[in-house]
């Protein structure tokens, strides 16, 4: 088996890995501020950050997720030699990242005025307002980033994104650290340092994207003068129909795991401080499966643009290869390292410790469905399938996994373990139903002509 898919696993790892490294470097800026909060403040100001990133995150999740369709048409473009195509996509691309940044930073600043109504205590409260205020800003430079990249993602060239997104990420801890101290002429801002490292290293991000990319010589042919005048409307709305109900199928499941973190915060700070420590673990693995997952939406567009559906076919099996084997990796990790990666995070809380420490061996058996269920989504989203899957990560999050963990967490007394179980109900049925679409999509597709894709979706 693996001797058959040997070039396309080879093929899927060198796409894949600089993506994957891209993503973790993102998700590892929520991290790192976890990190030097958690380290420096405490573990009241950690469970304020850590609940302001994933509130913010989740306003930025439509953007975020809703973008990456567009490294999927720049590569079919590419494959159907249309650069005049890939070039429109890239400019209507920044057009819609500034149209969500907008309406998503302001929906984010409405929801830091509201936050009483998530019934946190007091000085959480507070102090996740005031972040959330500073994250807001920050989805500008961060949406500009995201829609830059799918360009050089899509014509394979995912090492810019990569390089960009790690020093951008070292950018960030030394600002973290500055900041939050107050070293040298700098002043001591405490957790209000935190959030504005992350502003200063996203307009680094946005800043250093659009300078390379119009610069460097390998993306001359796509930005020639000659485009500069063509329209973009359609791709406007093309990148609009595709990428919402792709930008929702996300938001569903960042949404699952955000308000989970309201329910956590219910039972207690502790219990929330274990939460952020546990989430952001599950967190980094994730975005690094949604490398695979993007690599998967890449080349199963590329074979789209060829025509062939045994190429889509086999590009979407290589990434589930690929996904399962890294998943399961990180799962073993998981289950025997608990107790030493929450000292990683917090060394003078015990009963927090003890509480992460037990959230991890649940977040170490849902890896395998949590990897598997981003791949199928990616795969789909190469064959501009998009709406079926919304709904079924509507249907595993918000109708199974939120209820459930609540059911689990207050009448029948599991605590935090119960908001776990019930997540990972969810991520199970989602990762059943999307592989079950994708496979069925793909044996049913005709590709023989390269405009079909587009009613796949229907």
């Amino acid at each position: 088996m693996l001797t058959n898919f040997r070039t396309e696993l080879s093929d899927t790892i060198r796409l894949s890995v600089p993506i994957i490294i891209a993503q973790l470097g993102v998700v590892l800026m929520g991290v790192t501020d976890n990190l030097f909060v958690g380290r420096l403040l405490g573990a009241v100001p950690l469970g304020a950050a850590g609940l302001a990133n994933s509130l913010s995150f989740l306003m930025s999740s439509i953007g975020v997720g809703g973008l990456t369709v567009v490294a999927a048409l720049v590569s079919k473009a590419y494959h159907q030699n249309d650069p005049a195509g890939v070039n429109r996509l890239f400019r209507a691309g920044l057009r819609v990242a500034i149209l969500l940044s907008i309406v998503l930073g302001g929906l984010s600043v409405v929801l830091a005025f509201n936050f009483g109504l998530f019934g946190q205590t007091a000085e959480v409260t507070r102090l996740t307002r005031n972040f959330m205020f500073i994250l807001s800003a920050s989805l500008l430079p961060l949406m500009v980033f995201v829609a830059a990249r799918q360009l050089c993602d899509g014509l394979r060239y995912p090492r810019v994104a990569m390089a960009i997104t790690l020093s951008a990420l070292l950018i960030n801890a030394l600002f973290n650290y500055i900041l939050i101290k107050g070293i040298g002429p700098f002043p001591e801002l405490g957790l209000m340092g935190s959030a504005s490292a992350t502003l200063l290293s996203r307009i680094f991000m946005a800043g250093a994207m659009l300078l390379y990319i119009y610069r460097a010589p390998r993306f001359s042919i796509y930005l020639t003068a000659a485009f500069r005048s063509l329209p973009t409307t359609d791709e406007v709305w093309q990148i609009l129909r595709l990428g919402i109900p792709g930008g929702l199928t996300f938001f569903f499941e960042v949404a699952t795991f955000a308000l989970a973190v309201v329910i956590v915060g219910w039972l207690g700070e502790d219990r929330l401080a274990a939460h952020q420590i546990a989430i952001n673990m599950a967190s980094v693995t994730y975005m690094m499966a949604t490398g695979i997952s993007s690599a998967a939406a890449i080349r199963v567009s590329a074979a789209v643009g060829r025509g062939s559906r045994e190429g889509a076919w086999r590009a979407g099996v290589a990434a589930f290869m690929l996904s399962i084997s890294f998943m399961g990796v990180m799962a073993l990790v998981f289950l025997t390292a608990n107790d030493w990666l929450v000292t990683l995070y917090i060394r003078d809380n015990p009963a927090v410790m003890k509480i992460a420490a037990s959230l991890v061996i649940v977040a170490g058996v849902f890896q395998l469905s949590d990897g598997v269920q981003v791949v199928a989504l990616g795969s789909l989203r190469g064959l501009s399938d998009v709406n079926i899957p919304t709904l079924i990560t509507l249907f595993s999050y918000w109708i199974v996994a939120l209820p459930l963990s609540y059911v689990l967490a207050f009448p029948f007394g599991m605590d935090a373990i119960g908001v776990w179980i019930g997540l990972l109900a969810g991520l199970t049925i989602a990762a059943v139903l999307s592989t079950w679409r994708f496979f069925r999509r793909v044996s049913r597709a005709d590709l023989s002509l390269t405009s079909v894709p587009e009613s796949l979706s229907h």
